[in-house]
């Protein structure tokens, strides 16, 4: 059976990485979780205090820094998954942290940072036989991409699932704070100039706003398995 590139779009907490990397495990795939690699950046620019007290990202001081970071995944044998390692540390807990998300939008916004991951991003899928999560994946990635979902859930749905999430990880926040990020991250993905959150024209659009996990991958599952027996 041939291989393909799945390009999975959409906006935050919609479950991207989770229908992600259960579909690559599946159909064993390699799973590339993009939004890990933004948040890692995202840490490195708060540990380098390259983000002001007021929330300003030092843009020059993190474009002249770019080099000096070194990302890489690495498998974990307890979680059977890959952990992100930043400049050879595993920071897979630290980028999850609301402390990132808060940030990882601008950052994720800038030019060169986002340079230079899409050309990691590519280079990891030029042999296909890949799933890669992200907002720009199916647009600017892979555009050429075999198969292309973009997902979406209510904003409110969204904030519940990130609230439960941090919850359980023994995070202090409240669903209000939660849902104010949700919602500015939204603004800030879909509204920047460079490589902004749009659906890819041929992609296909899929709410899971009143679905369960186990609905979602089996209906995602069905129609990768359709779209790969083309390529046979």
């Amino acid at each position: 059976m041939g291989k393909i590139t799945i390009a999975i779009d959409g906006y935050s907490s919609t479950g991207k990485s989770t229908i992600a990397k259960r579909l690559a495990a599946a159909l064993n795939y390699i799973y590339v979780d993009t939004g890990a690699m933004y948040r890692a950046v995202t840490l490195f620019a708060l540990n380098s205090g390259l983000v002001s007290d007021k929330g300003d990202v030092d843009v020059e001081a993190l474009i002249d820094k770019l080099s000096g970071i070194h990302l890489k995944f690495v498998p974990n044998k307890k979680t059977g998954r890959s952990d992100m390692f930043l400049n050879d540390e595993n920071v897979e807990q630290e980028i999850r942290s609301m402390r990132v998300s808060a940030f990882v939008s601008p950052v994720a916004a800038i030019k060169e940072v986002r340079e230079k991951l899409v050309k990691i991003q590519q280079e990891m899928g030029k042999d296909k036989g890949i799933v890669m999560d992200g907002r720009d994946i199916g647009t600017v990635v892979f555009p050429d991409a075999e198969l292309k979902l973009f997902m979406t859930a209510s904003p409110e749905t969204r904030a519940a699932r990130r609230y439960k999430e941090l919850l359980e990880k023994g995070e202090e926040v409240t669903y209000a704070e939660v849902l104010k990020n949700v919602e500015e991250r939204d603004r800030i993905d879909s509204t920047r100039t460079i490589s902004p959150l749009t659906k890819a024209k041929d992609a296909i659009e899929f709410d899971n706003s009143d679905m369960g996990l186990e609905e979602q991958f089996e209906r995602i599952y069905d129609f990768s398995q359709r779209v790969i027996a083309k390529y046979v």
